[in-house]
C-alpha cells in the first residue's frame, strides 16, 4: 500500500502508485499484475504520467482499478493509460 505525499515543488512529492511500487520492490516483489486507485473524490482519478512511466517499467500487462467514493469502479489496461509506449526492452533495440 501507498499515500500521497504532497510537497509544495510538486516533482519532489510522491504519489501512492510510486510509493506503493517502491513498497513492493523493497520487499522483494519485481512482478505486478493490478493495482487498485481509490479515492474520495466523486470521480475516477487516474495515475499521471510519471506513475504510469514507473508502473510501465514492470511490464505492460496490468489492470488498473480506478475507483469512486460510492465503491463504483472501472478497470482499465495500463495500455490504455499509457499508449505506445517506451520500456526497459526499448533499450535493447
Amino acid at each position: 500500500t501507498g499515500c500521497n505525499v504532497e510537497n509544495a515543488c510538486y516533482n519532489l512529492g510522491m504519489c501512492a502508485e510510486r510509493a506503493a511500487i517502491q513498497k513492493a520492490i523493497s520487499e522483494g516483489h519485481t512482478s505486478f499484475k493490478a493495482m487498485a486507485i481509490a479515492s474520495d473524490m466523486g470521480d475516477f482519478i487516474t495515475p499521471c504520467g510519471a506513475c504510469r512511466q514507473v508502473m510501465r517499467e514492470f511490464g505492460t500487462d496490468w489492470d488498473v482499478y480506478l475507483t469512486k467514493a460510492d465503491g463504483t469502479y472501472i478497470v482499465k489496461r495500463l495500455e490504455e493509460l499509457l499508449p505506445l509506449s517506451f520500456g526497459p526492452e526499448d533499450l535493447k533495440k
